[in-house]
């Protein structure tokens, strides 16, 4: 079994290979420009690669999926934000901070 750490920095990789390959399906323009594909592709394998080795070390599957989508969604919204100047409202932001409430309390009942 891998530690705690290792286990959450698997699954902060596999986020941040989501989210990569997310950002570089916008940036493909709907896949025409098919330079994006190798990103696209080595980002979501990676991405379920790790997911599953979270849950292979015993991760809840509900911990585990929560935190990797919700911090996809908000990372991707932010991120999207910055280099697309995709819209991103004030209610968009109180559901960023609703999802990242969500993911605290999910968590800190995981624990117990």
């Amino acid at each position: 079994m891998t530690g705690r750490w290792a286990v959450w920095t698997m699954l902060l990789g596999a986020i941040v290979l989501e989210v990569a390959a997310t950002l570089s399906l916008r940036a493909s323009d709907g896949l025409r420009q098919l330079t994006w594909l190798i990103p696209i592709v080595i980002g979501y394998g990676g991405s379920f690669v790790l997911l599953a080795q979270v849950l292979k070390e015993g991760m809840p599957v509900g911990v585990a999926y929560g935190v990797w989508s919700a911090i996809g969604v908000v990372l991707t919204a932010l991120l999207g934000k910055v280099i697309f100047s995709d819209p991103l409202t004030a209610r968009m932001g109180l559901g960023i901070v609703l999802v990242i409430g969500g993911v605290v309390l999910l968590e800190s009942e995981s624990a117990h």
